[in-house]
């Protein structure tokens, strides 16, 4: 297994990281034991759940999962989603900050995080006060970097002006949706995170599904995130993200390649990319997407397989500077 340096922090991670959404809710927690044994047999040292996964179940998972190897785990957390009926128990107050990184430590079963996610923007309460609270919890040595997700690029670009100019820690690793169905994060946030520094842990590599044909057109499906999930089917039932997974299934045929292992190492092929997240529900599922770390993509394929999808877009409208 490779390992990579997150942005300029100096911790080196390997090239997969185990995303845990699945665990505690379509995972029960002995597929969850085979998943973990798996990725770490593979090399995996890198962990990514979250508070809101399965409202904590998937933390207190994790928690027995890594209790006996601790200091050889990199793991993160989020904070952002409601986590109870009550008006205060979500969002990125000072308050809620507080609050569920405690609770995270609490199911994790350990005494701090090593990167710590805002899991979504906030417009209800000010930057600064978020970032104010993330530099507290690492001068408490209850977090070792702050980190983002979901967040724009101009977002993310603010956040690390307001902290250099208050002296705060800053974040030092983001987490964007990116697959051959999703690449809007070429246009601002990968270039954005190479240019700062920052590590890059994109999610959903597999296009929830879509790029290894769980929903081609007329093949009937009753299970899965497309089908289950509204969000999801919001996402990826347009039919451009239809037509690139039938060209991208054709490829990977044709290259006698499992489309689960070329979609992750298409990821995990971009120069900003640090660790693509790997979610399953199953062993059978995590196996070929965990065979994407010894798998070569090549500047060829990786173009080849880009051009799959239109062009992305350029961050102006001066189309003939796109390569500048």
């Amino acid at each position: 297994m490779e390992h990579r340096l997150v942005g300029r922090t100096g911790v080196r991670v390997s090239s997969i990281c185990l995303g845990t959404m699945a665990f505690g809710g379509d995972a029960d927690e002995a597929e969850c034991a085979r998943m973990y044994a798996a990725a770490r047999d593979a090399g995996v040292d890198f962990v990514d759940t979250a508070n809101v996964y399965n409202r904590g179940r998937s933390e207190e998972i994790v928690g027995r999962l890594i209790a006996g190897e601790r200091d050889r785990i990199v793991l993160t957390s989020k904070v952002f989603g409601r986590m109870g009926e009550d008006v205060k128990a979500g969002g990125l107050s000072r308050r809620h900050v507080v609050r569920e990184v405690e609770a995270s430590l609490r199911r994790l079963g350990t005494d701090r995080l090593d990167f710590y996610f805002v899991h979504q923007f906030d417009r209800a309460t000010p930057m600064q006060e978020t970032l104010r609270a993330l530099d507290d919890l690492v001068r408490r040595g209850l977090i070792l970097y702050p980190a983002v997700s979901n967040w724009a690029a101009w977002q993310i670009a603010k956040a690390l002006g307001v902290s250099a100019r208050a002296g705060l820690a800053r974040f030092e690793l983001i987490q964007p949706m990116y697959n051959l169905a999703k690449r809007q994060a070429e246009v601002e946030i990968l270039p954005l995170a190479a240019s700062e520094g920052l590590g890059v842990i994109p999610y959903s590599p597999l296009g929830a599904g879509l790029l290894v044909g769980r929903y081609l057109p007329g093949k009937p499906v009753t299970q899965g995130r497309l089908v289950d999930k509204p969000k999801y089917r919001q996402r990826y039932a347009h039919a451009l993200a239809s037509d690139v997974a039938q060209r991208f299934l054709a490829y990977a045929a044709q290259h006698d390649v499992h489309p689960a292992t070329l979609a992750v190492a298409w990821v995990r092929s971009h120069p900003a990319v640090t660790a693509p997240i790997l979610g399953a529900r199953s062993l059978e599922q995590l196996a070929p997407s965990l065979a994407a770390a010894t798998f070569d993509m090549n500047p060829e394929m990786r173009a080849e397989i880009a051009a799959l999808t239109p062009p992305v877009a350029v961050a102006h409208d001066r189309d003939e500077e796109a390569d500048a």
